[in-house]
């Protein structure tokens, strides 16, 4: 391919709004161009490299046994009404309507059209197991869209569904999943990390994410480097102290503490850690019942864990807070033994019940305990102890092989065990070997192949550009000649060893534009090619052209007469 027949536009700055480094090398490099918020036109080069993951997802997806079809991107609302999700789904789901008044949506996924297709094809348990996938545009109305095609409205995915007559068919397809999206993200050329996690919005059982590791990444892994556990840090146990509550060694004392309401204040006016401080978290139930989360102040509420031990709740407002704990937030703990107020309801997590001579509000505008102690100054059920919180690196490894250590993952993939759910409210059934009609079980597993793209440059860039990874790659190689519409020498060098290239079969980009060699320089490199071959007159005087890989320090003479197998060897290296 050559420059002046394809489309380069490169730009020499990123708009201001680009935040993350993908953002703005997609944007530079002429991947992307912004359309509207959340909405992207991909540009040729960016096509390309959308297509590379495309191809290589659908190998796997095909090796794995896997079927390929294509639903509609448009879907009408009755089907959600059936499985209950049009008036749940959020404002994320985007709601049209036809000529003719009736209600459709622009599928944000496609659970609900796939078990549709089930309930309707597939009779007998003699057509199960299938798993059908596509590689289709999704649309989701993000409330806030930014980060570039990483959080975009509009986005390109891969979903699958597996259909099952029983569980023990779905666990073997689901660890085929697991293996196939294994494979996908290391012929990516990714590093990346498969974690438990939770199922969220979609429902069912097991559940995992894949990451790719990237500082920038939204969600925060647990991992146990000596071991095998990982898990994103919203569902990673925190594990109970081993060791029992001490004894109380200090007496109950009130201390007047102006103006100290955060966990760091109060610390800090004690002259302690935040360890040493309780933390009391005023929520309300989805019954308005009001209550009070426990947690060591150096620990951070997980919500998902509290959801899951109070169901839907909320946190509570200023004025509930007083009218339940007569004070102001800041100043609010747990309910002592003949202070009145007992009735509160008080959830504590593992490593706050295991604290003791603690500091917490003492339910007194401006006014902090010290020296408390359950079972002495405070009641607590042992049955209202759970795990509430987020881990924290250090953390013992709920597998018990080691300590927990905590990186940033960018999510790219997400299997799930769905089970009946969807197969339940859309009655798709099948008849079993005994005539009998029997609920399909069901697997869903999803790749965000745009954000794909976006995450592998976070992972892969420098201070000149995109290094991309080879398999990503728009092109193999970029040829930049010096002086090519002055010298014979050198356009006829170029062009021989452009066709050569072109016959291995090799993706090659010759740069012919009139431009300062300095200029095709900077846009090979801006735009992630891994490979590079520089022609000069003065190197083809010695029979030589320059070699320079994208991450290499300096460029090295090869023989011309030898170019085309020393990059060949290069790029099957």
């Amino acid at each position: 391919m050559r420059v002046s027949q394809f489309f380069i536009s490169t730009l020499k700055e990123a708009p201001s709004e680009a935040e993350l480094p993908s953002h703005r090398l997609m944007l530079r490099a002429g991947y992307i161009r912004k359309l509207a918020s959340g909405l992207y036109t991909w540009m040729p080069l960016g096509l390309r490299v959308l297509r590379k993951v495309e191809n290589i997802v659908r190998e796997e997806m095909d090796r794995s046994g896997g079927i390929e079809l294509l639903m509609p991107a448009v879907q009408p609302a009755e089907l959600w009404h059936e499985t209950g999700r049009w008036a749940v789904f959020g404002p994320q789901m985007l709601k049209i309507k036809d000529r003719h008044g009736n209600d459709f949506c622009f599928g944000p996924t496609h659970e609900e059209v796939i078990t549709d297709i089930a309930r309707r094809e597939i009779r007998s348990y003699r057509q199960l197991p299938v798993n059908f996938y596509q590689i289709q545009t999704k649309f989701r109305d993000e409330v806030r869209p930014r980060f570039g095609v990483m959080r975009a409205r509009e986005f390109v995915m891969k979903d699958a569904y597996s259909f099952h007559a029983d569980y023990a068919s779905l666990e073997h397809t689901y660890r085929v999943m697991h293996d196939t999206y294994s494979r996908i993200f290391t012929r990516l050329g990714l590093q990346f990390r498969a974690v438990a996690a939770d199922t969220g919005a979609i429902g069912g059982s097991g559940s995992h994410e894949f990451h790719v590791l990237a500082d920038s990444g939204e969600d925060a892994l647990a991992f146990c480097p000596d071991s095998d556990y990982a898990a994103n840090v919203e569902l990673a146990e925190a594990v109970a102290p081993a060791a029992p509550r001490a004894d109380a060694a200090q007496e109950m004392q009130k201390t007047i503490t102006p103006g100290q309401k955060t966990i760091e204040e109060v610390a800090a006016f004690f002259d302690t850690s935040a360890q040493k401080v309780l933390k009391a978290i005023a929520v309300m139930t989805h019954e308005e019942e009001f209550a009070l989360l426990l947690l060591r102040g150096d620990h951070q509420l997980n919500e998902l864990k509290a959801g899951k031990v109070l169901g839907e709740f909320r946190f509570a407002t200023d004025d509930e807070i007083h009218r339940n704990m007569n004070c102001r937030a800041g100043y609010i703990g747990p309910c002592f033994i003949g202070q009145g107020n007992t009735g509160v309801r008080l959830l504590a997590d593992r490593a706050a019940a295991a604290m003791s001579d603690f500091i917490c509000g003492a339910n007194d505008d401006g006014f902090h305990y010290t020296g408390l102690n359950f079972g002495r100054d405070v009641l607590l059920d042992e049955a209202n102890v759970h795990d509430l919180r987020n881990v924290v690196a250090g953390d013992p490894s709920p597998d018990g092989k080691g300590a927990l250590e905590i990186c940033r993952g960018i999510e790219v993939g997400h299997i799930f065990q769905l089970r009946k759910k969807y197969a339940e409210a859309l009655d798709a059934t099948f008849l079993d070997a005994q005539g009998k009609s029997q609920i399909m079980e069901m697997g869903c597993y999803g790749i965000g192949v745009s954000r794909i793209v976006a995450s592998a440059i976070e992972q892969n860039y420098d201070e000149r550009g995109i290094v991309m990874p080879s398999a990503l790659a728009p092109f193999q190689l970029a040829i930049v000649p010096i002086g090519m519409g002055k010298s014979t020498a050198v356009r006829e060098a170029v062009e021989q060893l452009h066709a050569g290239l072109v016959e291995k079969g090799i993706e090659v980009l010759l740069d012919d534009r009139d431009e300062r060699p300095g200029v095709m320089f900077a846009d090979m490199e801006l735009i992630g090619i891994p490979h590079r071959i520089v022609v000069g007159e003065r190197g083809l005087k010695e029979g030589n052209v320059e070699y320079q890989a994208r991450r290499d320090a300096q460029a090295q003479a090869i023989p011309l007469q030898g170019a085309l197998e020393f990059i060949k060897s290069k790029l099957c290296g």
